[in-house]
């Protein structure tokens, strides 16, 4: 593998790095106390073209390869974990689905949109009944005409706020159920029977906003299927898919948080005195200190090296759930020695620690829980 970063990639983290620095972290704690990301921000993320980063140049967007996509996020992860979320969302797994599996039609229509910023999207596959057993969705389309008319709930959908365009998982045959019988449909905002429902308190991620979609007999036009008719029956393939790199950019994101804590725990243990030195002096700082740059490096081989397995068009099912397991678990592990470095400080909300912990703690879950991504990797090494 060839970790050797173009140039152009260079020159976008330069960019992002003072993105963050000048722009995001100054108002991350004002954005976690508010919930609520300031616009301005948001169209400075569409002055830099973060809403198309892995979308083709001919239809708007950067036309980043993975591995380029996972070095931007993973320098724009160094701050609250709401602003990555808010493009990331976006550009993976509300759009990629259209991307990897929508008809040029459809490309045309949406990705520009998307990649402009003008239009946001969301991926909706969760259900009351079904989250990590997602082949158990309930929200069904039946075929009236020239629409499928769609009843059901979908919920913990991030971004549903703010997007205009949701890639939604729907029962189209109840006997074939997840072989054959799940749907991909391009659902927009403002489709008649199509509404939002309660908008969730979360524990962290507090500027990122997820909500439960509401379908009460919801017209959706034929052409909306993605892929068009001969995709019918392949949605579950289809998201299975977009997940596989979603995981990936999952993993970039708990690799960029790991870093910047491991920086603020080296800079803290220089500093803080105790028993008159410094305590980057004593030997159980110094062995957390090397615990979790030791991880932060492991996880930073594997993400590299799945991302340019992908670049190379081979499968990447078991190596997207290792990255997916291995680095949010190596996060959760490196906030914690943080905090614990940190001492009392790491608890107080003074410091971004405390905000890091809760954010964190999520990527164990969503996007495939923790035991998901293990069952995966053990049900893909017993067969091959």
């Amino acid at each position: 593998m060839d970790f050797n970063i173009p140039e152009e990639i260079k020159m976008i983290q330069a960019t992002i790095k003072k993105f963050v620095e000048k722009d995001l972290e100054p108002i991350a704690r004002k954005v976690e106390e508010e919930g609520e990301i300031p616009e301005e921000i948001v169209q400075k993320m569409r002055d830099l073209g973060l809403f198309g980063i892995p979308i083709p140049e001919e239809y708007g967007g950067l036309g980043l390869n993975t591995f380029g996509e996972v070095l931007i996020y993973e320098e724009l992860s160094k701050t609250n974990a709401c602003f990555r979320s808010r493009i990331g969302t976006s550009n993976g797994i509300g759009s990629m689905g259209i991307y990897m599996d929508g008809t040029e039609e459809q490309k045309q229509k949406y990705l520009p949109r998307i990649a402009s910023g003008e239009w946001s999207a969301a991926f909706a596959l969760t259900e009351p009944e079904a989250g990590s057993d997602a082949a158990n969705i309930k929200t069904i389309a039946e075929l009236k005409g020239d629409h499928w008319i769609i009843n059901g709930k979908k919920h913990f959908i991030t971004n549903a706020d703010c997007a205009h365009v949701f890639t939604t998982m729907v029962l189209t045959d109840k006997e074939k159920g997840s072989r054959g019988g799940i749907s991909a449909f391009i659902i927009e905002k403002g489709m008649p029977g199509f509404s939002l429902g309660t908008v969730e308190k979360k524990m962290g991620i507090r500027g990122s906003h997820t909500a439960e979609l509401i379908f009460d007999n919801c017209m959706v036009p034929k052409e909306n299927i993605i892929g068009g008719d001969p995709m019918i029956g392949h949605g579950f393939k289809t998201a299975m898919r977009v997940l596989d790199k979603g995981r990936l950019t999952m993993g970039a994101s708990a690799l960029g948080a790991a870093e910047r804590l491991l920086e603020m725990s080296v800079f803290y243990a220089k500093e803080r005195v105790q028993f008159g030195k410094p305590i980057g002096e004593f030997q159980m700082i110094q062995a957390m200190l090397a615990d979790m740059a030791t991880e932060i490096y492991a996880s930073r081989q594997i993400l590299y090296h799945a991302a340019c397995l992908r670049d190379q068009g081979k499968k990447i099912t078991r190596e997207a759930s290792m990255v997916k397991l291995y680095c949010t678990e190596m996060a959760c592990r490196v906030v914690d020695k943080a905090l614990q470095i940190h001492g009392g400080m790491g608890y107080m909300k003074d410091l971004p620690i405390e905000m890091y912990y809760r954010d964190l703690r999520l990527y164990r879950i969503f996007e495939g829980t923790s035991e998901i991504q293990r069952m995966l990797i053990a049900r893909d090494l017993l067969r091959n």
